[in-house]
């Protein structure tokens, strides 16, 4: 008895060794956590009821996602009024100055957002711009000498690296898990993010930490979290996150020119198949086959034709289909390429002048606006074409059209998308830039007319302008 009571104890000693060994092979995330806690931001935004339900009605991309996809808004807030709606998610301030990056859908169509510092200072933000296709946005406070944290370089990251996430799940303020990258590259499909090469990771994230950050074991964000892989909606081991290297090359576009601009060459394609592999004398099913061209797009004017089969973009590797449309959308429009192919048995190179992909209808309509962002009415405004006169039956040079009513003033006023704005006072608008010149010294707390036309009726709306920009 005694013997087996002394290998027994001999036996527990090796496993508390071993446990310890382990135990100490484990990163340590503390430090992690308290250089950067300070700049992760709880974002709230606000919605009145018309306009989430119009946001929600405008989900286009989420219902083209297949089910078991889906974003985590932030976690519902009860409601101050019967028509007004809040939710929370993450964020991260990348200046000091008070630039704050999240994602888009955390914030898109809100009438008003939030930001809620770890030391429980709060700032109205204002919306700077955002991107849907790459499902950033920034944001920026007024104030100075914020803590910041550090961007990385999400290139570097592979598979089995230690990442670590901070947000605000279920509305828990600064909650820290940590998982390991399982995949970086990862495409699944979806047609409103088909640009974005997701870092797949097992981080535990969930509602509420959308727009958060994702950092490597050096402390800096590699990522930005923004969706899972669910069938109930809660976390299941599998997470996305946007690469920090895209998200920052759409925030410099947006505060250079307002909008993000993607490359395009042109070309419908599709997986290559054993069959198709077989028929076109393809070794292996690697590559993306061309099905369609665009007319006068790059690609035809480069040579490219249908049944050619992409391997390589710059000298990336294209796998799949879902490896090109990333790597040509990062590209910079008017900038030239190399397109390794495979066409009649052998493999050439062909260059390519990158186009411009067209942008989608909302951030057209902003950028049209002119500085939307120093619009103090909140009325994103567009001009309007002759045809678009001749139909609504007013004379050239006159009026511009009502693209989004984003400010809570001007939609509880009562303006609508495809209201016409003919003057502002007394003074005749012709043009977005008219419009946005017209109402750009317009003070706080006064009023503006504008006389609208709406059908066959022409009216004049006054709208107060609020005093805390919203």
């Amino acid at each position: 008895m005694k013997r087996f009571t002394m290998r027994f104890a001999a036996l527990g000693a090796l496993l508390l060794v071993a446990g310890s060994a382990l135990a100490a092979g484990l990163p340590d995330f503390t430090g992690i956590v308290e250089k950067n806690g300070r700049a992760v931001v709880n974002v709230q935004a606000t919605y009145d009821g018309q306009t989430r339900a119009s946001a929600d009605a405008d989900a286009g991309p989420d219902q083209q996602m297949p089910e078991i996809f889906r974003r985590f808004f932030g976690i519902p807030l009860p409601p101050q009024r019967d028509d007004e709606r809040f939710s929370l998610g993450s964020g991260f301030i990348i200046s000091s100055d008070g630039y704050i990056l999240t994602n888009n859908h955390v914030v898109d169509g809100a009438d008003q957002v939030k930001v809620k510092l770890s030391d429980r200072r709060e700032f109205t933000a204002k919306v700077v711009g955002t991107d849907a296709q790459y499902d950033i946005a920034l944001l920026k406070v007024s104030a100075s000498g914020l803590p910041t944290v550090t961007i990385g370089d999400s290139h570097q990251l592979k598979a089995g690296q230690w990442v670590v996430a901070i947000g605000s799940p279920f509305g828990f303020d600064h909650s820290v898990t940590a998982g390991i990258v399982s995949a970086v590259g990862r495409n699944f499909g979806a047609s409103d993010q088909q640009y974005v090469p997701f870092i797949q990771t097992d981080v535990p994230i969930n509602r509420g930490n959308s727009g958060g950050p994702l950092f490597n074991l050096d402390g800096q964000v590699v990522g930005i979290n923004s969706q899972i892989f669910s069938n109930t909606g809660g976390y299941m081991g599998v997470s996305f996150s946007i690469p920090i290297d895209i998200a920052m090359s759409a925030v410099q576009q947006i505060k250079d020119k307002g909008f993000v601009t993607r490359g395009m060459i042109g070309v419908q394609i599709q997986a290559v198949t054993d069959a198709l592999a077989k028929s076109v004398g393809l070794p292996n099913t690697g590559g993306a086959m061309v099905s369609v061209i665009n007319a006068g797009s790059p690609a035809e004017k480069a040579g490219i034709k249908p049944g050619d089969v992409i391997l390589a973009f710059n000298g990336q590797p294209i796998d799949g289909p879902a490896d090109l449309p990333p790597l040509v959308g990062a590209s910079r429009p008017g900038s030239k390429a190399t397109l390794e192919i495979f066409r009649d048995g052998k493999q050439r190179n062909v260059g390519v002048t990158v186009g411009e992909l067209p942008r989608d209808a909302r951030t057209l309509a902003a950028a049209e606006a002119g500085a939307v962002s120093g619009n103090p009415l909140g009325l994103v405004v567009q001009d309007l074409t002759a045809a678009d006169r001749q139909r609504l039956g007013l004379k050239a040079g006159e009026g511009v059209g009502v693209a989004r009513v984003i400010g809570v003033a001007a939609r509880r006023a009562g303006l609508q998308p495809g209201d016409v704005i003919l003057m502002v006072g007394r003074a005749r608008v012709a043009s977005a830039a008219a419009f946005n010149q017209a109402v750009k010294g317009a003070k706080p707390g006064e009023p503006v007319m504008l006389l609208v036309r709406r059908d066959d009726a022409t009216s004049f709306i006054a709208i107060t302008v609020p005093k805390d920009g919203g």
